[in-house]
């Protein structure tokens, strides 16, 4: 019996990896705040699946509860997968501090916390797998988004040196950076359809990208040039820019 514990489970994203993963033969910790709300997913799974899902109220902001919270876990899980994401709009963070403090706490520190103690349990066991969903905001900063980018950006830099870290105990590592996504977190903004994802193919994506132990994956795939074109543009050309 192997548990997925998946954070941040009451995202559109999340949903669909809970559903591909029982599918796949995997019984299920979904955590989240108000997490009872998802109870018609956890039965569905149940029902179509034959897994065991569990419901874990959690919250990635509050640091002092993770411990207890991974502690109090009576099976640890196989693998861990973090989707918990917050994206306030850049002209608010510009001129409000919680604002800006939320996107870094939710996409970074909270994070980081959890997966510390995950990372170390894993490490001592020499098994397991660890998947984190960043963003292709966070391969360079653009004005339209950087407080967000910035806090993927670190959050992609933590799962690269903890998947330096972890390679020789076993343990793998995925960085995943989806492009656009149609979820509610995007649903007011004007997304260009041919480069939009549906959540069920990402998640699939990073279902097959896990089993394959790969070490990042773009979502979709034409990202990974989308972002090589942007990266390599020149800061004196950059900055000028609109994108």
């Amino acid at each position: 019996m192997s548990y997925v514990l998946i954070i941040g489970a009451k995202s559109d994203i999340a949903k669909e990896l809970a559903r591909v993963y029982a599918k796949n033969g995997y019984d299920l910790y979904l955590a989240g705040r108000d997490i009872n709300s998802l109870d018609g997913l956890a039965n569905d799974i149940k029902i179509r699946t034959n897994q065991d899902v569990q419901l874990c109220e959690f919250d990635i902001t509050n640091i002092e509860s993770h411990q207890a919270f991974y502690d109090n876990l009576n099976i640890k899980p196989k693998g861990t997968i973090v989707v918990s994401g917050y994206m306030a709009d850049q002209k608010e963070c510009e001129t409000n501090w919680q604002k800006s403090f939320n996107t870094m706490n939710v996409n970074y520190i909270g994070a980081v916390s959890i997966l510390n103690i995950i990372a170390n349990d894993y490490e001592q066991n020499k098994d397991g797998f660890i998947v984190g969903i960043s963003s292709v905001a966070g391969d360079r900063g653009r004005k339209t988004n950087y407080i967000y980018g910035s806090s993927k950006a670190a959050f992609s830099a933590y799962l690269g040196g903890l998947r330096n870290r972890l390679n020789s105990s076993g343990v793998s590592v995925l960085t995943v950076k989806p492009g656009f996504v149609a979820t509610k977190m995007t649903q007011d903004l004007d997304l260009p359809e041919k480069l939009t994802a549906q959540p069920n193919d990402v998640a699939e994506d990073i279902f097959n990208a896990q089993q394959k132990k790969r070490n990042i994956l773009y979502t979709k795939a034409i990202w990974q040039l989308i972002m090589l074109i942007i990266k390599h543009i020149p800061e004196v050309i950059f900055k000028k820019l609109s994108i």
